[in-house]
């Protein structure tokens, strides 16, 4: 069906919150994942992202979820539907046309960079 979710994901410390966010894409029998250490705004060129496994597609549903293990909590914070956008002249880049809330655009992802841009 198309769909992905930005999750919010708080590691607590003795010290410290970690916090990163895991963005996840539907891909047949489970999400490809990647975690990104800040929400990518539109027009603002690339930041750094980096792939995680894939992830389980309950994690699509899901809007708030304390882990186990003292892992942290996950809590989503935009979800929607994609169309992919094929780029034959580069196979390694991967564009989804997104349509939620806070990442609403083409979401380039390039490697360890992603970029949200405009779609006009």
């Amino acid at each position: 069906m198309n769909r992905w979710v930005l999750l919010e994901h708080k590691i607590l410390g003795s010290k410290l919150i970690d916090v990163h966010y895991d963005f996840l894409v539907e891909d047949q029998l489970d999400c490809l994942t990647w975690k990104f250490h800040e929400i990518p705004l539109l027009n603002k060129g690339f930041i750094k992202i980096g792939k995680q496994p894939n992830h389980r597609l309950i994690w699509l549903s899901r809007v708030e979820y304390q882990l186990s293990n003292n892992r942290g909590l996950v809590k989503r914070i935009d979800h929607g539907t994609f169309s992919s956008v094929l780029n034959q002249q580069n196979s390694q880049e991967l564009k989804y046309l997104l349509n939620g809330t806070l990442l609403k655009g083409l979401l380039i992802i390039d490697g360890n960079f992603c970029q949200l841009i405009n779609n006009n």
